[in-house]
């Protein structure tokens, strides 16, 4: 049930005077921090009108009766209140005056108020179910379709029940020329509009799925990691700065992880436990997925670690932007000639660490914690094929010996 607070005022047009010298009085309900103002059909003389008390003073012949109305119309939308608040999880302002005058409050949504829906819901779960980033990729998400809206419709906002399946193609066309967004890129914000209408759909706003038909569009998917020269290169470079040494070190641990940034940057000793093997072990909770993860600790990820212990804390602090920006900095001073990032290290583990040493794809995505194995298998199979091939060779090879 919703806990915001109903506010309704009576407030007179005083720039809406007539020949009479009577102004006509509307009635403001604001809820949710949004507004809305609707005529009431009754109008009075702006000196009989008691702007605090909000009731026609005694001067005007008919003060019972006009006061006998706004108080009926202020009873009326007080219950148009209480009966979404009992029937519906949600509502706005809008709501409230469609369920006063009687009209469904389910016709009528349009798409940016169903993604302010979902949106503000995610944001009170931020920690709870959803990560901030999650969050901001929604919010993000939502700008695009508000800039899309304006550019395609030259409007504001645009009806649910006016969507179609031209709109998820013009979207798409729109990140392409206008934004220049690779298709990787767009098909995560037109899933994320997906959503929005599933939760349109769910609450009733919608009867069809406007996009049943719809098919994202393929996308060459090119897994960057770094092979094992590259990885021995880096690992065997001092550098001269303390930050960019810092910073390669984090970036090696994840190497040998798989440690996404933010189990990275959370990462405390309590993390760290005694296996079933008699190992050190990495334990901890995905917050992308909240799915545990178990990671056995290489040893140089254990010498990484002990390198900073004395210093208090297991690995150093830093931004991801700044991580980020480090490790191009890091890669043309190695000349490693590939754009680094935080999450290729997760992806060196995923391959070069892991699949190039044999491990099974079924390992790999349980120590990834991938929240199912096609996941992985969609990531890396280019990588699993190019083992695949280079084992069936060397087994053509034993083979041929043989005879």
């Amino acid at each position: 049930m919703n806990t915001h607070k109903l506010r309704i005022l009576f407030v007179i047009a005083l720039n809406r005077i007539k020949k009479n010298n009577q102004a006509p009085i509307f009635c403001r309900i604001t809820y949710n921090q949004k507004r809305k103002q609707f005529a009431t059909g009754i109008s009075v003389a702006p000196k009989d009108w008691d702007r605090k008390k909000q009731i026609v003073t005694a001067s005007d012949s008919n003060f019972k009766e006009i006061n006998t109305k706004l108080s009926l119309i202020k009873q009326k939308t007080n219950q148009a209140f209480l009966l979404l608040q009992v029937n519906n999880e949600s509502f706005d302002v809008e709501d409230i005056y469609l369920q006063y005058v009687g009209k469904n409050v389910k016709a009528n949504k349009t798409l940016l108020e169903v993604f302010e829906l979902h949106n503000n819901r995610m944001k009170k779960l931020i920690g709870v179910e959803y990560s901030k980033s999650t969050y901001n990729k929604f919010t993000e998400a939502r700008n695009h379709v508000s800039n899309f809206i304006r550019f395609q419709y030259k409007k504001g906002d645009i009806l649910l029940e006016s969507i179609n399946q031209n709109f998820l193609d013009d979207f798409d066309f729109y990140l392409k020329s206008e934004k220049k967004q690779k298709q990787i890129t767009i098909n995560k914000s037109i899933q994320r509009v997906r959503k929005i209408i599933k939760l349109a759909l769910a609450k009733g706003y919608l009867k069809k799925d406007p996009f049943i038909l719809y098919k994202p569009k393929k996308y060459e998917s090119k897994v960057v990691y770094l092979n094992q020269k590259e990885l021995d290169k880096l690992e065997n470079h001092t550098f001269r700065q303390a930050r960019l040494n810092q910073v390669k070190d984090m970036f090696i641990f994840c190497c040998y992880t798989g440690l996404a940034y933010q189990e990275m940057s959370t990462l405390k000793e309590e993390h760290l436990i005694k296996g079933f093997d008699g190992g050190i072990w990495i334990e901890m909770m995905r917050q992308k997925t909240k799915s545990k993860v178990s990671i056995p600790l290489l040893p140089t990820a254990s010498k990484i670690l002990d390198k900073y212990r004395p210093e208090g804390r297991l690995l150093p602090v830093i931004s991801n932007q700044k991580f980020n920006s480090y490790l191009k900095e890091i890669a043309e001073l190695v000349e490693i000639d590939k754009r680094l990032t935080h999450h290729i290290a997760r992806k060196t583990f995923a391959t070069t660490v892991l699949l190039y040493n044999d491990i099974p794809i079924e390992t790999v995505s349980e120590l990834l914690g991938h929240s199912s194995i096609s996941i992985t298998q969609r990531h890396y199979a280019k990588v699993v094929q190019h083992k695949v091939s280079s084992q069936m060779s060397k087994l053509s090879k034993k083979l041929k010996k043989k005879r």
